[in-house]
């Protein structure tokens, strides 16, 4: 039996994603859909990695400045970030002088376009489940608990994907195939993209981003039932207001 081609996996993936989110579904059942669509995700990275490797113009490095706004723009950036990590691109955090982020991505162009798919789904469910967050009683800053929360969100959600990321890697390892290797291929990748940016920004330091609310565990939790596929592009308008 042969293998999907690359662009039928994220057909797949979006075809699953729609059922999850269809009328009528239960928990157990988006969940279950849900992780498939997530393992489908991993594996069309490495599927368009290893076309790439004998074919070049099938999937070029590249790069994208995105601006992100606020409020809890240092937030967004580190979700941005770790997805974008977890699907082998790299970032760099600029400085700007307008209100909120700037991020430059640097990655091939189909992890490019994953995390940037990733991306836009987690904005929505990171802002509804925010939004139906029970603040509890006592809390002395709101505002601190809510971005407490919304780090433990990310930090689950990129957890699942990174972990997804390797198990696609570590079962394309096992595969019978003509040329390099998985692995070589995906470390050939990451050498490509870490000269690109080291092109760019010669001298770069790391970052680290903090909390001080007690909303972590909660978000962190939620983050845990997040979907880590959907490809549907939506407005996050709870993560606009404070």
């Amino acid at each position: 039996m042969q293998p999907d081609p690359p662009s039928a996996l994220l057909d797949r993936v979006r075809k699953l994603l729609a059922k999850a989110e269809a009328e009528g579904v239960t928990p157990p059942e988006a969940e279950a859909l849900t992780a498939k669509a997530a393992e489908l995700m991993a594996r069309y990275g490495i599927d368009r990695a290893r076309l790439a490797a004998s074919q070049p113009g099938t999937d070029r490095p590249g790069s994208r400045i995105i601006d992100i706004a606020n409020p809890w723009a240092q937030v967004r950036a580190h979700l941005l970030a770790g997805l974008a990590g977890a699907m082998r691109c790299q970032c760099v955090l600029l400085s700007t002088d307008k209100p909120g982020a700037r991020i430059h991505v640097f990655g091939f162009a189909s992890d490019l376009e994953r995390a940037d798919i990733l991306y836009t789904s987690l904005l929505l469910q990171m802002a509804r489940g925010l939004s139906a967050a029970a603040v509890p009683a006592g809390i002395r800053s709101v505002r601190a608990w809510r971005r407490s929360w919304l780090l433990g969100f990310v930090t689950a959600v990129i957890t699942r994907v990174k972990s997804a990321e390797d198990r696609a890697a570590t079962a394309a390892e096992g595969e019978t195939q003509a040329g390099p290797s998985t692995a070589l291929v995906l470390a050939d990748r990451a050498v490509v993209i870490r000269q690109q940016l080291e092109q760019a920004y010669p001298v770069t330091r790391r970052t680290r981003v903090t909390y001080s609310g007690r909303g972590y565990s909660a978000g962190y939790a939620q983050g845990q039932q997040a979907d880590i596929g959907n490809a549907r592009l939506k407005s996050a308008r709870a993560l606009n207001s404070a």
